[in-house]
């Protein structure tokens, strides 16, 4: 029998008889079930999120650091169950599921180093003779209550990204689940609850997405990260202008295959590998490739080549490579695109079909720049090749889009290297790899309508807080 998940008001164990019932994309089957939140739980999480500000801030950072280790552990502890659990509720196959929970164990390890080093730093001020005998000590200062909001495709590791470096900042959080796969983070839930943080430092409330309104604009909340779809994202900046909002919107990555890099196979394995490892559901997810015309025909070649021996089929499998999206609707919309693309004159070189939730890994030529496949984010098993005359082409068509998260250059020119840094307009330049390329604790985010601010431990946790500066005067230096 399926298990039934808590929802968790600050940090209490509780449910409501508006259930809901999470089913596999794959076949249907019943993944679990929760209940949607009620209207009192939700204001009771904001009341002691708000009531546990103080608490939180003033929090010892061994305390911080100690429950972010425990739950570091506990997820290793049980990584085979929550990889399961993914798979289950996003069918996301069981390989990549434990590759996420993996990432999940560093998440919560960086945060908890991270909360034992988060000092601040020290100013000489006497660089000018009016500022004689002062200094001036730096610190980062919560800005209070977090609303975390995440998305379907990373179920552990995109809710780790909101709740271990508000933790580890001292800022209570809130998180709202995606509809779709709430069970992970409500089993989340479970561990932060074997902790000894303060009553009110964390809440997990599954909600339907319109219901997340009232909790965007409660001034108790001042701080809203979201990873999503750009139109909602950018609504809610909209919304509350007044408010700390953070926004990671996804993007149509590329990668630019440049003239002098020799093993063409090694970058086709890795292109083909990530553009269809999530079923391309992944804000950095390879979708566009240019290739400089001198190596375009063998890339093709060996791009096609490793996509067609990618394993489709059941995510519980071990062997499966490329699982559904999150819902037959999804898989619809990408089938569209494709066919929309076929009709302006593009090529399938393998691929392009579809059943149920699933799309066949599909590789594409001669697709128009302005067609949806290139221009917007397809988030499905779909990748475009094109060749190019130069590689200062290729830059130009990767700026040209209106995203910018992450590109991939090979290259083993390090004056290009540098050159792709300064000239591309996205958030992170992978050099030697493809763009699908992230550390957990680096910054990562994007510009243009990628979003702002930015994810990865540290970075998050300066995004949650603020600078407060104390002058003492009359110090010697």
């Amino acid at each position: 029998m399926a298990e039934k998940f808590p929802y968790w008001i600050a940090g209490r164990a509780a449910s409501s008889s508006d259930v809901v019932d999470v089913s596999s994309p794959y076949d249907g089957a019943l993944a679990g079930s929760t209940s949607n939140a009620s209207a009192e739980d939700v204001e009771q999480a904001v009341a002691l999120a708000d009531h546990a500000r103080p608490a939180m801030a003033h929090l010892p950072a061994y305390v911080r650091a100690a429950a972010l280790d425990h739950v570091s552990q506990r997820l290793a502890q049980r990584s085979e169950e929550i990889a399961a659990l993914i798979t289950a509720e996003s069918g996301k196959p069981i390989k990549w599921a434990r590759v996420e929970v993996t990432r999940g164990v560093s998440t919560f390890r960086w945060a908890a180093e991270e909360a034992r080093r988060f000092t601040g730093e020290v100013q000489r001020l006497d660089t000018d003779p009016s500022s004689a005998g002062r200094l001036a000590l730096v610190r980062r200062i919560p800005r209070g209550p977090v609303l975390g909001i995440t998305p379907f495709n990373f179920p552990l590791n995109l809710v780790a990204h909101k709740v271990a470096p508000a933790i580890a900042a001292g800022c209570p959080i809130i998180v709202k689940p995606a509809p779709a796969t709430p069970l992970t983070a409500l089993l989340l839930g479970q561990l932060l609850a074997e902790t000894d943080l303060p009553a009110g430092s964390w809440s997990v409330l599954p909600l339907p997405n319109e219901a997340a309104g009232a909790l965007v604009t409660d001034p108790r909340l001042p701080v809203v990260s979201f990873t999503g779809s750009g139109p909602v994202g950018w609504s809610i900046r909209d919304r509350v202008p007044r408010k700390h909002v953070t926004l990671e919107l996804g993007g149509n990555a590329a990668a630019v295959v440049c003239p002098d890099w020799i093993d063409l196979d090694a970058a086709a394995q890795r292109i083909a590998t990530f553009a269809m490892y999530q079923a391309g559901q992944s804000c950095i997810s390879v979708q566009r490739v240019y290739a400089h015309r001198d190596v375009y025909p063998q890339l093709v070649d060996r791009v096609v080549s490793h996509v067609g021996v990618l394993r489709t089929g059941d995510p519980a499998d071990p062997s499966t490579d490329v699982g559904p999206l999150i819902n037959e609707a999804a898989a619809l919309r990408v089938k569209s695109w494709v066919d929309d693309a076929v009709t302006a004159g593009a090529t399938v070189l393998t691929g392009g079909t579809r059943e149920d939730a699933s799309v066949t890994p599909t590789v594409l030529v001669d697709a128009g720049e302005d067609c949806a496949v290139n221009a917007e984010e397809i988030f499905g098993p779909v990748l475009t090749i094109a060749p190019v005359e130069s590689v200062e082409e290729a830059f130009q068509r990767i700026n040209a889009s209106r995203y910018g998260l992450q590109a991939g250059v090979f290259t083993h020119d390090i004056a290009l290297a540098f050159r792709a840094a300064a000239v591309l307009e996205v958030g992170g330049v992978i050099v030697g790899d493809v763009p699908s390329y992230r550390a957990d604790q680096m910054p990562y985010g994007g510009i243009k309508d990628s979003g702002t601010g930015h994810e990865g431990v540290r970075a998050a946790m300066d995004d949650f807080t603020e600078p407060r500066v104390l002058v003492l005067t009359g110090v010697s230096v």
